[in-house]
């Protein structure tokens, strides 16, 4: 079995054939590319900071939420709100019927209004 697969692995390792490629990005591009990721990062390490001091609640975020967050998942804001560790994050997730790996902005508005109403009590 081990053989086998040995033999494989260099032809799996391969590109496709027809599979086309990504085009060379410029040195320009890829500092573009950084500063947005390190804005986004700095965004949201601000919002995290505001959920835990109490200056902003969840369920505001949730109806309203920032561009910046919309690819931030949902369990790792939960994680910033007072009191929601990892168990009850988790429980809450469940009982919406929410996957933890889920974003902000791939939630259905029956995901999104069941997980804000559920946070209110």
């Amino acid at each position: 079995m081990v053989a086998i697969l040995a033999a494989l692995m260099p032809a799996l390792s391969k590109p496709l054939p027809n599979a086309p490629e990504a085009p060379e990005r410029s040195f320009d591009q890829r500092m573009e590319a950084l500063k947005k990721a390190n804005d986004i990062r700095t965004a949201r390490a601000q919002l995290k900071r505001d959920l835990k001091a109490g200056r902003m609640t969840i369920q505001n975020l949730l109806g309203n939420p920032p561009e910046y967050v919309m690819t931030a998942k949902v369990f790792d804001i939960l994680l910033a709100v007072p009191k929601y560790g990892r168990v009850k994050a988790n429980r809450v997730l469940n009982q919406c019927r929410i996957s933890p790996a889920k974003t902000i902005g791939g939630l259905s508005e029956r995901q999104r209004g069941e997980l804000v109403t559920l946070l209110r009590r």
